[in-house]
């Protein structure tokens, strides 16, 4: 944990934005876990907006689950063939969120975006079904939003309390 609010201190919201953005994209590297109540430090240590640090972390989760949305749009099938081949372990996650999408459509977006692992991957399940964009956005901000709420605010509530 010190190691990322080092690097929160030394780059602040940027490096939120590019951590973010990496971590919608499923890339393995830190946790949300771990970067949000980070990012709810930072924010609490040096008097940074609480709500632009918001605001950027959903604009890092959107632009991130539009790249994977269009990986799946563009390549589908076989991208999750790939990903069930390579990482074996991520097939549940892929599946939860392949079912969620079907069982309840543009609301499975919603509900995926709260569990974890599986709300990264249900951007490339619902590109590979060619869901709405404008759908998608909607129920991917709301849903990114109330995740990286929590988080960033687990970590601001504890900096506030602690560190002034």
């Amino acid at each position: 944990m010190q190691v990322v609010l080092d690097y929160f201190s030394e780059y602040g919201l940027i490096f939120l934005f590019v951590i973010v953005f990496l971590e919608y994209l499923n890339l393995p590297g830190l946790p949300a876990g771990i970067i949000m109540p980070a990012a709810g430090l930072l924010v609490a240590a040096n008097d940074v907006s609480f709500l632009t640090a918001l605001v950027l972390s959903v604009f890092a989760g959107l632009l991130g689950s539009y790249a994977l949305y269009f990986v799946g749009y563009f390549l589908g099938h076989p991208i999750l063939e790939w990903f069930y081949h390579r990482f074996d372990q991520m097939r549940p996650a892929i599946d939860r969120a392949v079912r969620y999408t079907e069982a309840y459509g543009d609301k499975g977006v919603f509900i995926a975006r709260l569990i974890p692992v599986a709300r990264t991957l249900v951007s490339l399940t619902v590109g590979t079904v060619r869901m709405n964009l404008l759908t998608f956005t909607i129920y991917s901000t709301v849903g990114i939003l109330i995740w990286n709420f929590a988080f960033i605010y687990a970590g601001y509530a504890f900096g506030y309390l602690f560190l002034k």
